[in-house]
């Protein structure tokens, strides 16, 4: 029962943070446009309102449990690009609390690969998926 939790509460928690990332840029569109511009890419409304549908994909995917592995790797990278894109090291310099928003990237990485080893669990998952088979590396969720 507490293995089941602790899936469900993790399973909340990574929905919860993409979800209020969606929100952020479905709320102020111009703002995350704006914010992507002063990083230096290109068509930077395009690529707000790409991350903001792509974000509300994820959190489809940690609710549910579809694609749950494949969800929780390109959620991997995507954190990791965020990472380097907008906390990386050419920010440390004009402002030392960047490199500590960079680290937390990858604590959540970690947290992502670990998810997408161990799949969706049992309880309140539909098992679609190319990756996950419903058997974590020790043969048991």
């Amino acid at each position: 029962m507490s293995r089941t939790v602790a899936i469900l509460i993790a399973r909340l928690i990574f929905a919860g943070i993409f979800a209020m990332a969606a929100a952020f840029k479905f709320a102020g569109m111009a703002d995350t446009a704006a914010y992507i511009a002063a990083a230096g890419f290109p068509f930077p409304l395009l690529l707000a309102w790409l991350a903001a549908f792509f974000e509300l994909a994820l959190v489809l995917a940690f609710l549910t449990g579809a694609y749950f592995s494949e969800a929780a790797l390109l959620a991997g990278v995507y954190v990791i690009f965020l990472a380097f894109a907008f906390h990386g090291p050419s920010h440390w310099q004009g402002n030392q609390a960047e490199f500590g928003f960079f680290v937390d990237h990858f604590t959540f990485l970690a947290g992502l690969l670990f998810a997408a080893v161990h799949g969706p669990g049992e309880k309140l998952a539909l098992h679609n998926g190319l990756i996950w088979k419903g058997e974590s590396v020790s043969g048991r969720l």
